[in-house]
């Protein structure tokens, strides 16, 4: 018997290594293994009919043809499969003379480009670039700030107020942050004395879009404090910044403005790069000669009390502008809506 299941083996390897096609491969394993009809199967089912001396040696027969016919499976499959792959990629030409495809390359988008411009600079002034929570409780965006509820400060900042998911507790509002001074107020908290950090993100306002407004913005702050530290410090950064960004000699104008959370308070605004002050048509300045820019000032001594610095040891600076104000100025852009429009034929100028 075991001589009969040795023939079987044979004749199953030849006709599987004589299979053609997938087709035929899989009918000869119907044929020999198939479990109601296959050859191998119904020898299979004699091994009961023996004697028990019998069975062992009929057994690891029966297991030997199985291997063998399995095994010639599995190659010629693979034989099969390596021949349509060989026909497949004989059959592809290509030609050589055609013009090569055109690759498109990526780019950063304007903003985050002057974003990175922003902390670059400023951290070869010793500033840490942080990022913070753009949904914001009231608490750091006004009340820490030095703008209780109430106070008319408040209608500077067009608020989009959000439900409190926490239940709506009415003594912790939440809102879309409307400016990145939140932060100033986080890593106060969090830190000790010296601090040098420059926060941008995206705020948001519930104010009419137009030329120079979105209801979703960039903004960057700066934040310095240490023993000492004057208005001196803060002219010498912006300084220092103006040149960066906008190259050459800049001036700065400091002209007094208020904000609750800096005492004394500033507007900064920078000679015009586009004219220097020469042309009255200048559609960068109007005119003017100068391009307003950002708010600044000394950090006002109740904020410092409310995070636990004492102001009589330690003084500091604050600063923040708009990062689309920043990027219209640099590329002459018009209208800050051009930036969010996607239309690559402006955005690829960049």
């Amino acid at each position: 018997m075991a001589e009969d299941l040795k023939a079987l083996a044979d004749r199953a390897v030849a006709d599987i290594a004589a299979a053609a096609d997938d087709a035929a491969l899989e009918a000869a394993r119907v044929r020999y293994l198939g479990r109601k009809d296959g050859v191998l199967s119904e020898a299979t089912k004699r091994v009961a009919q023996l004697p028990a001396a019998d069975k062992p040696a009929y057994g690891a027969a029966v297991n030997e043809a199985k291997r063998r016919i399995e095994g010639a499976l599995e190659e010629r499959r693979a034989a099969l499969r390596a021949s349509a792959i060989e026909r497949e990629l004989g059959q592809e030409r290509e030609d050589l003379t055609l013009p090569p495809r055109r690759v498109r390359v990526g780019r950063l988008h304007p903003i985050s480009q002057t974003t990175r411009d922003i902390s670059r600079i400023f951290a070869s002034l010793g500033f840490e670039t942080v990022e913070g929570p753009e949904i914001e409780w009231d608490y750091y965006n006004f009340e820490a700030l030095n703008i209780p509820t109430g106070h008319p400060a408040r209608e500077k900042w067009q608020t989009l107020w959000i439900s409190n998911p926490l239940g709506d507790d009415p003594s912790r509002p939440l809102l879309g942050r409307t400016h990145t001074s939140p932060m100033q107020i986080r890593v106060m908290e969090q830190r000790k004395p010296p601090i040098r950090v420059v926060i941008p993100g995206r705020c948001y306002r519930y104010e009419a879009t137009d030329a120079i407004r979105e209801s979703i913005f960039f903004q960057y702050e700066g934040l310095a404090i240490d023993e000492k530290l004057t208005m001196s410090d803060l002219k010498g950064v912006l300084y220092a910044f103006a040149r960066q960004i906008f190259g050459g000699e800049r001036k700065i104008r400091f002209r007094v403005d208020y904000f609750p959370f800096t005492e004394p308070s500033a507007e900064i605004a920078f000679d015009c790069f586009a004219c220097e002050g020469r042309d009255p048509q200048c559609r960068v300045c109007g005119g003017e000669g100068w391009i307003e820019a950002a708010g600044c000032g000394m950090v006002h001594p109740d904020v410092l009390r409310r995070v636990g610095y004492d102001p009589a040891r330690y003084q500091g600076f604050a600063f923040g502008g708009g990062i689309e104000r920043i990027a219209m100025l640099r590329s002459g852009a018009p209208d800050i809506r051009l930036f969010y429009q996607n239309d690559l034929r402006f955005l690829e100028q960049f």
